[in-house]
């Protein structure tokens, strides 16, 4: 057989901050550095994280097709992959909590105006009083004060969720509803009023790649398959299953702050489409990334964005964008733990399609 790769032959240089250098219990180290040698004997094909592989616009049409989830939880169903979200479910998840300890999965609102934050987050504050009086004498005006918020929230600079309407493919959303905002402000179907009546309460599972491989990022570009997330699993010994959220860390974060800003419209490291397969396989119930999930370019002839086309309107799942994973992945390392309780609730605004949030995993 070929020779394993380099970053399972010999120890990483401790500069990589290997994950079985940080802290991690005796079990998970066991189970990792089993993984290690299990993927070794695999050759050098056991991971294929690089280059997007190519994808042509029959095989995006026809993945369409065979992952759809149209009528699985019935005509009318507006939740989707949430379904798989069950009581049984939230309660697994609720018995993760050991500590009592949280992380915000949320970066902090940016109100800068740069390449990739093109819409920043507008905040005013203000002292109550004149047109928010009440009609009260001003002696009786208590002394307190308020806020306007705005934000243009989709896109690649703030956290955020993707809700069913975000996207479309030949008119049609999850299920087949029609893409027509026939309400007043939105959607009458699929609006993330929707998932807000519910929220996602579930396991969280953190695929951390760059500790995976022993190095700080993935290089803007690189695209993650399922062969990669299965190997992910052989070395953790945690194997992805119906009901999570499963939450991928490129290390975007990572790269800006050794090398600040770039385009990343045109470069992001990311899951590739014919991830779509093995999520519809699994029954995950919502994806997550620090970056938008899909890698760009996407290596799908003509598509943009095709993971999210894949998900949003074939499975009818939600997607988190954007995320802060960097303090997760260091409390994951800290206890040896790749699952955890995740909460997240998006604003309840009827026939929105998405809203800004402050995911939490709670440890």
């Amino acid at each position: 057989p070929p020779p394993p790769p380099p970053f399972f032959s010999t120890p990483p240089p401790p500069t990589r901050d290997p994950l079985w250098s940080r802290g991690l219990g005796d079990v998970y180290k066991r189970q990792l550095m089993v993984g290690v040698v299990l993927l070794g004997f695999l050759g050098s094909n056991a991971l294929a994280v690089g280059a997007p592989p190519s994808m042509d616009q029959a095989d995006f049409t026809r993945t369409l097709d065979e992952i759809s989830n149209w009528g699985r939880w019935g005509v009318d169903d507006e939740l989707g992959t949430l379904n798989t979200i069950t009581p049984a479910v939230r309660a697994q998840a609720a018995s993760l909590v050991k500590e009592g300890t949280t992380v915000s999965l949320a970066l902090p609102l940016n109100k800068i105006a740069d390449a990739i934050n093109q819409k920043p987050f507008e905040h005013e504050v203000f002292i109550f009083g004149g047109d928010e009086s009440f009609d009260m004498d001003p002696e009786d005006i208590p002394q307190a004060a308020g806020d306007v918020f705005k934000i243009d929230y989709h896109g690649f600079g703030h956290s955020h969720m993707d809700a069913l309407p975000h996207f479309a493919y030949g008119g049609k959303m999850y299920n087949g509803f029609p893409f027509e905002m026939n309400a007043e402000d939105g959607f009458s179907r699929l609006g993330v009023e929707n998932i807000a009546e519910v929220g996602v309460f579930t396991r969280g599972v953190l695929v951390d790649m760059p500790r995976f491989l022993g190095i700080d990022f993935l290089e803007p570009g690189t695209a993650i398959t399922a062969t990669d997330l299965e190997a992910w699993e052989k070395a953790s010994g945690v194997r992805v299953k119906a009901g999570d959220a499963l939450l991928v860390r490129t290390g975007r974060w990572k790269k800006v702050a050794k090398d600040g800003q770039w385009n990343f419209i045109q470069e992001a490291a990311g899951m590739h489409a014919s991830v779509a397969r093995w999520l519809k396989e699994r029954d995950v119930a919502v994806i997550g990334c620090d970056g938008v999930s899909d890698v760009m370019p996407s290596g799908v002839t003509g598509r943009f964005n095709p993971l999210h086309e894949l998900v949003l309107i074939g499975l009818g799942m939600p997607i988190f964008d954007n995320l802060d994973l960097e303090s997760l992945a260091e409390k994951a390392a800290a206890t040896g733990r790749a699952t955890f309780l995740f909460v997240a609730t998006p604003l309840r605004v009827s026939g929105a399609t998405g809203s800004p949030l402050n995911p939490l995993a709670v440890f």
